[in-house]
């Protein structure tokens, strides 16, 4: 989903526990992706569950490359 975010089109790049999205993010950022975090129900009250579910956006520009460097299959790795 692209939508717009403080004043960028971002895209859904990932949704699971927090304890994930986090790291996503500081991994992403290493890589200068500058990704943003947000709850998947901004409702739920935040009681330190690391396990809550998150969504992690990444700008629409830079998404085939996360989307590269996260999930595509490695081939140095056969």
């Amino acid at each position: 989903m692209d939508r717009l975010v403080s004043g960028h089109h971002m895209k859904d790049f990932y949704t699971g526990p927090v304890v994930n999205a986090e790291l996503l993010v500081v991994m992403l950022e290493k890589h200068g992706i500058i990704a943003q975090q947000e709850w998947l129900d901004p409702n739920t009250p935040d009681d330190g569950d690391l396990n809550r579910l998150a969504k992690v956006l990444v700008p629409d520009a830079d998404y085939d490359r996360a989307y590269q460097l996260f999930y595509a299959e490695r081939e140095d790795e056969l």
